[in-house]
């Protein structure tokens, strides 16, 4: 029988997976201002920003290896609790050492959530639409990418910071109504799955199927699995969306200050929002060829329209410009983030799926904190001409990586 990729189960994880991206994407673009409007200093306010992600980066091997061994609602209920406690702390900071303490929970309760919804998602959908399914995965973060932030900073502008983190709150706590609804609680896989799927996907290599093999003998035998910080055969993934990152969240970082330094007529404000309608119109549209073109044809058409999006960047003097800049930037980091991390998912085998969606998810928060280091330090120490002709190098280092990580990746 075809198994329905819009069932209830996963419309509701959809729904989750909306809410707890939306969360903290509206917290994001407020942070650091209420944290100076409580008395921060410059460098600690930069420290509260980035805090999060940190927290989240190290929090992502554990959230794999329990999203691999407890059921998925367990680990989101837990995920969605922490975010909740984070935003009352917000809501409530009498001080700058609160909000630090906020940011920490955030981020892991944001690293749960993250990886389970990811791992969760993944195992409902049949392997033959794991790239469609988890397209429209991403379309949904890509929504709240979108939606969040303007939610925020209007209410901010209306109403105050406290009032904006409300709104958060009531994202979070609908994490936990949501997922009550849920029929398939995501219980973890079982050993003799592992072994069935693994065999699969590495079936033209004999060494593949007989490590496969001993790993359903192993979970079938009852003894514990080793604790695992990372999935080695997703490395290479994680490095490819680290480096289509880095670009993106320099821009995300210093696209205001770029334009004003070099003295640019255009609206700064249209540029994300243009980024995810873009990037809804062509997940959508290309849902289907994510399950039917290899990833080396995205990996180059991605590359292609990332250097694009820089170059469009670099020579950027009015609206239209820059316009295009967000569109090829949607075909480049956008596009591949659905992609690599699909990928990941179909290099693990269905019993480690939450290992290598944290290992993925390591990728991406690297490139999430490289990113604004990176604009920075050029920033600081270059003409600000050169900022994005350097940050050009990301991608073909991103084909290197590709190229090095060896036919075992490609064949699978």
């Amino acid at each position: 029988m075809r198994q329905n990729i819009y069932s209830k189960d996963i419309i509701l994880v959809l729904a989750a997976s909306f809410f707890y991206m939306a969360s903290p994407m509206l917290v994001t673009p407020l942070i650091t201002g209420f944290t100076e409007s409580i008395g921060a200093s410059a460098a600690l306010m930069g420290l509260v920003g980035g805090l999060m992600n940190l927290v989240s980066l190290f929090c992502r091997p554990i959230a794999g290896n329990l999203a691999d061994r407890i059921s998925k609602y367990k680990l989101s209920f837990t995920g969605a609790v922490f975010m909740t406690a984070a935003c009352i702390g917000y809501i409530f900071a009498p001080n700058e050492v609160v909000v630090i303490i906020a940011r920490i929970i955030n981020g892991f309760g944001f690293a749960c959530c993250s990886v389970c919804m990811a791992t969760w998602m993944s195992n409902m959908l049949p392997k033959d639409k794991i790239g469609s399914g988890m397209g429209v995965y991403g379309t949904m973060n890509a929504l709240a990418m979108a939606v969040a932030p303007a939610i925020g900073v209007s209410a901010y502008q209306t109403f105050g910071y406290r009032v904006s983190f409300v709104i958060a709150l009531v994202f979070s706590a609908a994490i936990i109504v949501v997922i009550q609804f849920t029929g398939n609680k995501g219980e973890p896989e079982t050993g003799e799955a592992e072994g069935k799927d693994a065999a699969s996907i590495g079936g033209n290599s004999h060494a593949d199927t007989e490590k496969a093999s001993a790993g359903a003998d192993y979970a079938v035998g009852g003894q514990r699995r080793r604790l695992e910080l990372i999935d080695i055969r997703v490395i290479p993934i994680a490095l490819i969306i680290m480096l289509f990152a880095i670009p993106y969240c320099a821009t995300q970082s210093f696209l205001v200050t770029y334009a004003e330094v070099r003295g640019l007529h255009v609206s700064v404000s249209l540029f994300f929002p243009a980024y995810a309608v873009v990037l809804i119109v062509l997940r959508l549209s290309l849902r289907s060829l994510f399950d039917k073109l290899p990833f080396h044809i995205f990996l180059l058409a991605g590359t292609l329209n990332e250097l694009l999006a820089i170059l469009f960047l670099t020579i950027m003097k009015n609206n239209a410009v820059m316009l295009l800049a967000s569109c090829f930037l949607a075909g480049g980091y956008g596009i591949m983030s659905s992609v690599c991390q699909s990928t990941a998912i179909l290099l693990a085998g269905k019993e480690k799926r939450g290992l290598a969606n944290s290992t993925y998810y390591i990728g991406l928060d690297l490139g999430m904190t490289l990113g604004p280091m990176i604009g920075g330090a050029l920033y600081g120490g270059l003409d600000i001409g050169w900022f994005y002709p350097v940050l050009m190098v990301t991608m073909p280092l991103a084909g290197v990586v590709y190229v090095v990580a060896g036919r075992r990746m490609r064949g699978k």
